[in-house]
């Protein structure tokens, strides 16, 4: 039963992060990271 629960879980995250990719959240996550990233370091 664990098992069963654990390879739905993992579908439906690999699922929704082929959605995300697809969708163009990955681009915009990077570009947040970047801006937090240098203003954390004092450049940006």
């Amino acid at each position: 039963m664990k098992n069963k629960i654990t390879y739905i879980l993992l579908s439906i995250s690999v699922l929704l992060m082929i959605i995300g990719v697809l969708q163009g959240e990955f681009l915009e996550v990077m570009q947040k990271a970047i801006i937090i990233c240098l203003s954390c370091m004092g450049i940006g």
